[in-house]
């Protein structure tokens, strides 16, 4: 507690002589002001208010105390009401000059000082906030070294009082707009010259309609040289999303489903980097919204991948090469004088599932061959474990550095091996089952999403349907609470009770009508499960609801969970492997079967997907990566959709989303 007085009195003394120095002055907001109001009445620019007081930027309250600044210790011009109602302001800028000043706003320097007494004695000075007095008239400039002075004619001045904002370095319209209570489009009808760009130090009008400029030149042909020079960099579109600036920035523009993580990580910079470049981000991430980036070479917006089938065959009649590095491990088997091969067979999980992946593979086989697919496929024991394979010797031995393409090894360690040793000849080499992170290869093709990535793709999802999210977690989820904590940081928590149980309460305070309310549970808690869902049930009248898992969750399969219930909240959860049946499924489950005498298992389902996948790409005109960089696939229960990843590499972002139908079906999410 000692500490907490300790801080306050720090801040105290640090506001009372910011106030003593007389750089600030304390305005106690009364009911019915608005921010305009108050940066009207002093002589300062909205943003200079929001800077000391960035509380206010969520509204302003009866009797809140705003420190309002005066820059560089100068005086405030104080004029009288009738001076001041047809008058604007201007702050000083560096390079300005009182002759510059005046120019620019038609006024001579006699009707600015009497408007400004103080610059009699204190001069123009950087940060000043000039009041400039508006009045119907005309003046004339002359030539000065040969140059065109300016001519404004102002005719029709209004005497509505006019807000202006000039444009800063980070700001956007979405900022602007929304610091002014205005939508987008209205900033865009009252300034009908930034619809296509917001150039840095454009005066854009906010309140009031600005007077009409009959005739203007420019006082200096190289000023006008100069800004249609810097428009024509700041409007250079690289493509429809991303604008490139100069001093190394880009503009771009936020995608549906796009998130703070997923845009730090697309211009390799930290979240707290984005948003400091961005602070509006710190309240969300809006579709539309126009950001700072750093600009990249050859930087461009990632596409969201359409998911196409692979059917074109190569016509040149080269025949490719493919080898499989699987680790049946057979010299173990046969060393083994334990166990024999059935007891084996029957207790080692890691070889039934080499097996079952195997199986499907050769049914993957079997299919381009049956389509004519000119492919060799070799298959090698990779008798690998954690800890080590054969993988280089094999490499090495049968020359698989110039091979078409590498499916395996098992291991993340092995694949990483593999890929260090063909890199030269860049060989694509699929990884089949790890997802470990692992070390950056630029050959090395992830086929299972990471953790991350299917979490996200729940998130995103919601977003893109413009849900509303409240998430019900579990203290002892601590892995779930440190995700939301790292990548899902804005989305609220509902609060639990003293004796640890979910406040049905807090629940229902946080759902929005006219939107789905996604709610995510992450619990095994079966009385905390029954809690949520009665309250989300009852509230389905009125609100529309869904329920949302992250992992799987046994809990929600005992017969205390009514199934029913499930269906009504239509349950949501991502899944690696698709977990309804399609006719593509029945046909490889019939197949399979009738080769194997038993049905498929999923391990078998993915030898025939990522075996079959991996040769379709073989196959097309262009080159392997380039049919990862344009190509989304679907197979009988696994997505391909691959991205490069920021260190290297490539990872599937491949993730269903499926939820319980009404009907007693489970559907995929569109």
């Amino acid at each position: 507690m000692k500490y907490f007085f300790a801080i306050c009195i720090t801040v105290l003394l640090g506001v009372n002589t910011v106030f003593s120095q007389g750089k600030a002055i304390g305005h106690k907001v009364e009911k019915g002001e608005t921010i305009t109001q108050i940066a009207q009445k002093y002589h300062v620019t909205p943003y200079d208010i929001y800077q000391l007081n960035p509380d206010a930027q969520s509204g302003l309250k009866s009797n809140m105390v705003l420190i309002i600044p005066n820059k560089s210790g100068v005086k405030i011009a104080e004029t009288k009401p009738a001076e001041v109602a047809n008058a604007t302001t201007h702050e000083v800028l560096p390079k300005e000059t009182l002759y510059g000043i005046e120019k620019k706003y038609g006024i001579s320097d006699e009707n600015l000082k009497k408007a400004n007494p103080f610059l009699e004695n204190d001069g123009l000075q950087i940060g000043q906030v000039l009041t400039i007095p508006s009045k119907n008239a005309v003046t004339t400039g002359v030539k000065s070294n040969g140059k065109s002075a300016v001519t404004s004619k102002v005719v029709g001045a209004s005497k509505e009082q006019y807000v202006f904002h000039d444009v800063l370095a980070k700001e956007t319209k979405y900022s602007i707009s929304r610091k002014y209570g205005l939508t987008i489009e209205e900033l865009e009808k009252r300034n009908p010259e930034v619809v296509t760009n917001l150039p840095i130090g454009y005066r854009l009008t906010i309140k009031g309609t600005a007077p009409k400029v009959v005739e203007e030149v420019m006082v200096k042909a190289d000023v006008v040289e100069a800004k249609v020079a810097a428009a024509k960099v700041e409007t250079t579109a690289q493509n429809p999303v991303l604008t490139t600036l100069k001093n190394n920035y880009a503009t771009y523009e936020v995608q549906p489903k796009e998130t703070l993580y997923s845009l730090s990580k697309m211009f390799d910079i930290s979240q707290d980097k984005l948003i400091e470049l961005n602070p509006e981000l710190a309240n969300s991430v809006e579709i539309g919204m126009l950001l700072k980036v750093p600009a990249k070479e050859a930087l461009v917006a990632p596409v969201k991948k359409e998911y196409t089938s692979l059917v074109k065959i190569i016509e040149d009649g080269k025949r490719k090469r493919m080898a499989m590095l699987l680790p049946f491990n057979v010299a173990a088997i046969q060393n083994d004088t334990v166990s024999s091969t059935y007891n084996r067979l029957k207790k080692d999980r890691f070889l039934n599932m080499t097996l079952d992946f195997y199986a499907g593979a050769l049914i993957a086989i079997d299919s381009a061959k049956t389509l004519g697919f000119p492919i060799d496929v070799e298959i090698y024991d990779s008798e690998e474990t954690k800890n080590g394979s054969k993988v280089a010797a094999l490499i090495k031995a049968n020359r698989l550095d110039s091979v078409n393409a590498i499916v395996g090894p098992f291991y993340q360690s092995n694949a990483e091996v593999a890929a260090q040793l063909v890199a030269l000849n860049n060989v694509p080499v699929v990884s089949p089952l790890s997802k470990d992170l692992g070390n950056p290869y630029p050959n090395l093709y992830q086929t299972i999403p990471t953790n991350e990535v299917v979490k996200n793709t729940v998130f995103d999802y919601m977003r893109a349907h413009n849900g509303n999210i409240v998430a019900v977690v579990d203290k002892k989820k601590q892995s779930i609470l440190q995700y939301l904590k790292d990548y899902q940081s804005t989305v609220p928590l509902v609060d639990f009770r003293d004796n640890g149980s979910v406040s049905a309460e807090s629940l229902k305070s946080m759902l929005v009508k006219g939107k789905t309310n996604y709610v995510v549970m992450e619990t095994a808690n079966t009385w905390m499960i029954k809690t949520i869902i009665a309250t989300m049930v009852s509230a389905m009248p009125t609100y529309d609801m869904q329920l949302v898992i992250l992992e799987p969750n046994e809990t929600l399969d005992t017969d205390e969970i009514k199934f029913l219930n499930l269906t009504k909240l239509k349950l949501m959860y991502p899944s690696v492997i698709r977990d309804n049946v399609t006719e593509a499924t029945a046909i490889f489950d019939k197949k399979y079967k009738k080769i194997n005498n038993v049905f498929p298992s999923d391990y078998a389902t993915r030898g025939f997907d990522v075996t079959f996948d991996t040769m379709l790409r073989l196959v097309q005109n262009v080159k392997f990566e380039v049919t990862v960089n344009e190509s989304a696939t679907e197979h009988v229960e696994n997505k391909f959709a691959y991205y490069k990843k920021e260190d290297g590499g490539y990872t599937n972002k491949g993730v269903f989303l499926m939820y319980y139908d009404t009907d007693l079906t489970i559907k995929e999410a569109k």
